[in-house]
């Protein structure tokens, strides 16, 4: 394990993350920051030189619909289902004094 975590870094990744960790704890995040970072090096060697770089691994495109109105402005309808209207519009109780 190349990369060595001491105690003060988890000690300060507790603090970051707001984490309360037992002395077992701290020694199985130590273990497991030491692993994930071997394996970004591991990563680091693999010659990328010929690969774009890309955002997702699939093809995503723009999957949204055509903004179309298909209810039209049928105020009368709309005003039926309401307790009370005035003047073309919803009349609600005075909520500011």
């Amino acid at each position: 394990m190349a990369n060595v975590i001491s105690d003060e870094m988890i000690e300060y990744v507790g603090i970051l993350a707001k984490l309360e960790l037992s002395d077992e704890e701290k020694e199985q995040a130590k273990q497991d920051m030491g692993r994930m970072l071997d394996y970004i090096d591991q990563l680091n060697e693999l010659d990328t030189s010929g690969v774009e770089p890309m955002s997702h691994v699939f093809p995503v495109e723009n999957v949204f619909r055509e903004d179309v109105v298909t209810n039209g402005d049928d105020r009368d309808e709309m005003l039926a289902n309401a307790p009370e209207s005035k003047d073309g519009a919803f009349k609600v109780p005075k909520t500011v004094e």
